[in-house]
């Protein structure tokens, strides 16, 4: 007998049995259900199942927090419930039902940003080792960089660009292609206009700003000129872009017949895409991206910057539980296509930092509960490496003032990150590893807003649970 056999049969009574599940799928850590009727699971009863660690409602499923087994409690869950292997992709249709427009809305972004954080966080180490060993003066009494020392390490430094630059000045090419394929375009014609958006043809991005109109080259039509400016790193642009050409063909294949749409439709719907792209979306999604980035960054580093952080520390565990933390993908991309980096991110890290802390005060507490420590300590190792589902809903949320310390510790580091003007090159892993995708000159004052992350968390949490701060559930555990 399978060792998840009893655990999948609480499950599946207590979520209203076969009849209740529309769809059923997961993903890395977690059970996704779209429930006919949502009313009918009962919460209480499924959180207290020995392998469940929490649970949540978001962007219209249901979700059971498991942890790493989750693919072989999956596979005993669908063999008892009798339902069939579902796609994430059909789990997404399904669960559109239970979704409001803003939930929708935040279901897109994440759909089209989501396929691309690999690539994102290979790209911030990569900017971080680089400029580790080529910026900072390391050797000779800090007066030589790694690099300047030994040819072997400027040939490394040299060679890392290939993959940074692929990543980030290439990045409206992985945009088109995600768009495309969220969609259901062509994903190989979202991948061309990308690149008609980065060609080396193009004026690079990087140089636009101190180029005069006379160096600026265009298309020359007769009756019009068109400027040959590249969106390198644009985010906006290419969102725009992708958006077009996939509403053209998905249009296109409805009205043009079978027997000319392999011709017709790829012409019909690339081109105009492309030139819409150059004249009017590009333009405009340059703007838009210039005013949002702006905004941020201003807000950051204003006089109230301090009280932006503090806010934007404090709730953004909370935006992680309804999935409106996907907005700020985009936020940095555009940051760092503007800024060269940004200071949006490093308070994300330590945010999950913050909580993989609180966590680790939980296994000192409960050093004697081997039953609770099993659940806790992967659940801190996952955190610090910048998975934080297992630590918030196994562990902070369920007994509440963990999550509330967390919270507050993660709202005094992002003061100090952002009050010292800390720069990140680029997304990277989102939590302790998270320093090496800070810029050089900010990485010592991260060092100390990390510090803060984990010793304030570790700290409060115990004094809450002196003071049973929030801490009815934990009394009831115990007993």
């Amino acid at each position: 007998m399978s060792k998840y056999k009893n655990s999948a049969e609480e499950l599946l009574k207590h979520i209203g049995g076969s009849d209740n599940i529309s769809v059923v799928t997961h993903c890395v850590t977690r059970m996704r259900f779209v429930l006919n009727d949502p009313n009918k699971a009962n919460v209480e009863e499924i959180e207290k199942i020995d392998v469940v660690k929490g649970t949540f409602t978001q962007a219209g499923q249901f979700q059971v927090v498991v942890g790493n087994e989750v693919p072989s409690f999956y596979n005993e869950f669908i063999k008892i419930a009798g339902v069939s292997d579902t796609s994430k992709d059909e789990a997404k249709v399904a669960a559109k039902q239970n979704m409001n427009l803003l939930q929708r809305m935040i279901s897109h972004l994440a759909d089209i940003f989501t396929p691309l954080i690999p690539a994102l966080v290979v790209g911030g180490l990569i900017l971080g080792f680089r400029n580790v060993i080529g910026d900072i003066k390391l050797l000779e009494d800090g007066t030589m960089t790694i690099v300047e020392s030994s040819q072997f390490w400027a040939g490394v430094h040299a060679f890392l660009w290939l993959i940074g630059e692929a990543i980030f000045h290439f990045l409206p090419v992985g945009i088109t292609w995600a768009v495309a394929r969220k969609m259901g375009a062509s994903q190989i014609l979202g991948i061309v206009l990308g690149i008609t958006l980065v060609s080396p043809q193009l004026l690079n991005a990087y140089g636009v700003a101190g180029a005069g109109a006379e160096d600026i080259p265009y298309w020359d039509f007769g009756f019009a000129q068109i400027q040959m400016i590249g969106y390198q790193a644009q985010v906006i642009p290419a969102i725009l872009a992708g958006l077009v050409f996939s509403y053209l063909e998905i249009q296109l294949r409805k009205v043009i017949p079978n027997a000319i749409s392999m011709i017709v439709v790829p012409f019909l719907s690339l081109v105009p895409a492309v030139l819409l792209a150059h004249t009017i979306l590009g333009p405009i999604g340059w703007e838009i991206g210039s005013w949002i980035s702006n905004i941020v960054y201003s807000g950051l580093t204003s006089a109230f910057g301090w009280l932006f952080a503090a806010v934007f520390g404090f709730i953004y565990a909370p935006l992680v539980i309804t999935g409106l933390h996907h907005m700020t993908n985009a936020i940095d991309l555009q940051l760092m296509s503007e800024l060269g980096g940004t200071n949006l991110w490093p308070m994300i890290a330590l945010s999950n930092i913050a909580q993989g802390s609180a966590v680790l005060a939980m296994i000192y507490i409960n050093r004697k509960n081997e039953a609770e420590k099993q659940v806790s300590i992967p659940a801190a190792i996952s955190c610090y490496l910048g998975v934080t589902e297992p630590a918030m809903f196994g562990i902070n949320l369920k007994y509440g003032f963990p999550f509330l310390a967390a919270m507050l510790g993660s709202l005094v580091a992002a003061v100090i990150s952002v009050g010292s003007g800390v720069m990140a090159n680029s997304i990277g892993v989102g939590g302790l590893p998270g320093i090496l995708s800070i810029q050089p000159q900010f990485m010592g004052t991260f060092a100390l807003a990390m510090i803060v992350a984990i010793a304030v968390p570790f700290v409060l949490t115990i004094v809450f649970n002196k003071l049973n701060v929030g801490n009815i559930a934990f009394k009831k555990k115990r007993a």
